[in-house]
């Protein structure tokens, strides 16, 4: 019987399509505009199409949905059976896509409980995954919005950029840390924190700073159950060379996975970026 309960996500998720198929997760597309064309992230567009458009200095933007995508998707759950969603999102710091959610749970026929994850990619897909278990196994819409809260408090993200200058461009990130990066051939190493990418520390190399991920993912990880996710853009041997390394050194792990994350987040950080999202089991 399915649950009563449905999450819906977006596309900045980048979910497994098979978990996400199996826990019957809605997922609503970003969008990507390329050459003033928009196409729909994962739908239309990945990450190959996004890195060819970039590469030949193509205008590439990107754009929440509109608020009736998210009511639909409501509705059509509601259709379905549901008696409640559980809608969560990018982090509100970086898109309005949250705020689209809410606009359009105020339009919906049935009750919807929204959540700002504070993260994207996978730091934004575990908490999902949370909730779509939660709900698989009866869990009401209160009980699946806390099993996502409870795996986002958690749930940390560390990631390498080849160069800060597309953070710079979408304006994620400021001028002067691009300039400082770039004027001294410095390698970034960035994460999550309140919401926002943020500097975290520099080094010198791009086979320095995938040591330090690793560093970072099993001091995330420490000696409980944790889940690592391994994304990556046009990068795949680097992060499958990681996911080895991590599942040799996380004591505990309960699950790794390797993503190539897509478009939307590909117009913002570029080709080449590599990072690593570490979720401990809730208590």
């Amino acid at each position: 019987m399915p649950s009563s309960v449905v999450v819906v996500t977006d596309s900045t998720a980048y979910l497994p399509q098979e978990e996400a198929s199996r826990l019957g997760i809605v997922v609503v597309p970003l969008q990507v505009i390329v050459g003033g064309k928009p196409f729909d992230d994962v739908v239309q567009i990945g990450a190959s199409e996004m890195t060819g458009a970039l590469e030949k200095w193509s205008p590439v933007t990107t754009s929440r949905p509109a608020p009736r995508r998210f009511t639909e998707a409501y509705d059509a759950a509601a259709a379905e059976g549901a008696t409640g969603v559980v809608s969560i999102h990018l982090s509100g710091e970086m898109s309005g896509t949250v705020e689209a959610a809410r606009s359009g749970a105020r339009e919906a026929s049935i009750p919807v409980e929204v959540i700002d994850s504070r993260s994207i990619a996978m730091g934004l897909g575990f908490p999902v995954l949370a909730a779509a278990e939660a709900a698989a196994g009866g869990a009401s819409l209160a009980e699946a919005a806390a099993a996502a809260r409870r795996r986002m408090a958690g749930t940390r993200s560390f990631f390498y950029v080849a160069t800060l200058e597309y953070l710079r461009r979408g304006g994620r990130i400021g001028a002067a840390a691009s300039l400082v990066g770039s004027a001294l051939m410095i390698k970034p190493l960035l994460h999550i924190t309140e919401g926002t990418i943020s500097p975290l520390e520099k080094v010198r190399t791009a086979t320095r700073a995938i040591a330090r991920l690793e560093e970072l993912a099993v001091q995330a990880a420490g000696s409980g159950p944790a889940a690592v996710a391994v994304q990556h853009i046009a990068a795949r041997s680097r992060a499958e060379t990681l996911a080895e390394r991590l599942a040799q050194r996380v004591p505990a792990l309960t699950g790794i996975t390797v993503v190539e994350v897509g478009a939307v987040i590909g117009a913002h950080v570029g080709p080449g970026m590599l990072g690593v999202t570490v979720s401990p089991a809730a208590p």
